[in-house]
């Protein structure tokens, strides 16, 4: 198996999914006792999200590259960042490594493209839902994007940072998530991609008819079987 490196703790309570979903695949086709052979560098979570309040991107971008470079120095044949947000700097990580990265957004475009489904409602982080980075490589996939309006973005992101990213799942929450669905349902969208890592925490298909896309599943799955491939 070959060995990949995991830029993670943003936050930690979805790593840890990662984790678990990485070596569950992993012992599902190996058997026995067998685990995935990962390097995982797990930031400090509260400065990455300080800065990301204050826009401090350049800042992210230099965190992220250091952290890169050490997975590489540590043995990493490729590289992958356990969290949609910061994908923002994914170029700016392959350029200054020269690994190649399993990018969240294209493994989960090929996954709507491969259920049949074109139009789909994105939630997310403020970041992911509102800038280009994210928007425009689920375009370049195939993908027609729709997102709540402002308030219920506002929402949306709340959630996430106040209560996700600190291992909370509250009812009230899931009910705001429930109704936001419906509305995009109204609006189009044939499914849903859950574009925060943490969103499995709270939303999962008995909320809705719509079929969800988990990053979160996707990519873990996406790493693993990188991890088998000899290619």
């Amino acid at each position: 198996m070959r060995r990949i490196g995991i830029i993670g703790g943003m936050s930690w309570e979805s790593t840890q999914l990662y984790y678990r979903l990485i070596n569950e695949r992993v012992r599902a086709v190996q058997g026995g006792l067998s685990s995935a052979p990962l390097l995982v560098h797990s930031v400090d979570f509260a400065p990455v999200a300080a800065m990301q309040v204050a826009g401090d991107w350049d800042g992210l971008t230099a965190m992220m590259v250091g952290a890169a470079r050490d997975l590489k120095a540590a043995g990493a044949g490729a590289l992958a960042i356990a969290t949609n947000t910061m994908h923002k700097m994914a170029d700016e990580v392959v350029a200054a490594t020269g690994l190649p990265l399993i990018h969240i957004a294209d493994v989960t475009a090929a996954a709507v493209r491969a259920a049949g489904l074109s139009r789909v409602a994105l939630l997310a982080t403020r970041f992911t839902m509102e800038q280009d980075f994210y928007r425009t490589r689920l375009s370049a996939g195939g993908l027609d994007i729709l997102t709540p309006d402002e308030a219920d973005r506002a929402e949306v992101h709340r959630v996430i940072y106040e209560e996700l990213c600190r291992g909370e799942a509250k009812d009230a929450s899931r009910d705001s998530y429930r109704r936001i669905i419906a509305g995009l349902r109204a609006a189009g969208a044939q499914g849903v991609i859950l574009g925060c890592t943490e969103i499995t925490m709270l939303i999962g298909p008995q909320d809705t008819d719509l079929p969800l896309f988990d990053t979160t599943a996707i990519h873990a799955a996406a790493i693993a079987d990188w991890i088998f491939s000899t290619e």
